[in-house]
C-alpha cells in the first residue's frame, strides 16, 4: 500500500509541476516579442548615456582641450592604462609653460573605473558611450586622444602687455629700492665704525734685570 500511494503523490507532483510550467510558457507565448536588429538598426538604437564605453578628451567648439598634462590621472589608473608625455613650451612673456605632447590611452586594459575622470582637476576627461570599438588586432586598442593638432599660444591682448610691463616696473623699481637701502645700511655702518674711538693701548711693563 504504501508503494502505491507513494506513486500516486509522485504522479500528483508531477502534474502540478507540469501544470505551473505550462502556465509560463502560455504567458510567455503570448508576450509581444523584441527583435535585435543590430547592426542595422544601429542609426537608431539607444545606448545609456552613463555607459562607459572608451575615454575622450574634452574638445570645445574651437578645438581646443582643457589638459594641463598634471599626471594626475595618470597616477590614478590602477593598472597603467593611461601614460601621458608633456613639452616646455615659451610663452609671450618670456615663462616656461608645460603642454601636454602625447595623451596614449589603452582600451584593452581599461577597467572603465572612472577615477581618471573623477579625479582630472580640470574636468577635462569624460567616458564617451560608444561601444563599437571592436578590432581584430590589440594594437588598433592603443589611441592617442589628443588628436587634434596643437595650437600655438594665443597673442598677448593690450590688457595682458599693459599688465606686465607695470609687474616689471614694479620689479625694477622695488630691486632699485631694496638696492638702496642696503646701500644706506652699509654706510652708515661704515660711518659708526670710523666715529668709533679707538681704545688706547696699555703701556708694556719692563723688567728690570
Amino acid at each position: 500500500m504504501g508503494s502505491v500511494k507513494d506513486y500516486f503523490s509522485s504522479l500528483g507532483a508531477g502534474l502540478a509541476s507540469l501544470v505551473k510550467g505550462m502556465q509560463i510558457t502560455g504567458k510567455e507565448f503570448v508576450t509581444p516579442k523584441i527583435t535585435e536588429k543590430y547592426p542595422e538598426d544601429r542609426e537608431t538604437v539607444k545606448v545609456p548615456e552613463r555607459f562607459r564605453a572608451i575615454l575622450e578628451l574634452k574638445y570645445d567648439a574651437e578645438g581646443n582641450h582643457k589638459c594641463i598634462a598634471c599626471g594626475i590621472c595618470e597616477r590614478n589608473c590602477p593598472n597603467g592604462t593611461i601614460t601621458l608625455t608633456s613639452k616646455m613650451v615659451d610663452t609671450w612673456d618670456g615663462k616656461k609653460k608645460r603642454k601636454l605632447d602625447k595623451y596614449i590611452y589603452d582600451l584593452g586594459s581599461c577597467t572603465f573605473c572612472q577615477l581618471c575622470v573623477t579625479s582630472c582637476p580640470q574636468d577635462a576627461l569624460e567616458f564617451s558611450n560608444d561601444f563599437e570599438q571592436a578590432v581584430f588586432t590589440r594594437d588598433k586598442l592603443v589611441k592617442q586622444l589628443n588628436y587634434l593638432p596643437e595650437k600655438e599660444e594665443p597673442a598677448p591682448t593690450p590688457e595682458q602687455i599693459a599688465k606686465a610691463a607695470a609687474e616689471r616696473e614694479a620689479k625694477i623699481a622695488a630691486a632699485k629700492a631694496a638696492a638702496a637701502a642696503k646701500k644706506a645700511a652699509a654706510a652708515k655702518t661704515e660711518g659708526e665704525v670710523a666715529d668709533a674711538p679707538k681704545a688706547e693701548e696699555a703701556p708694556k711693563s719692563t723688567e728690570e734685570k
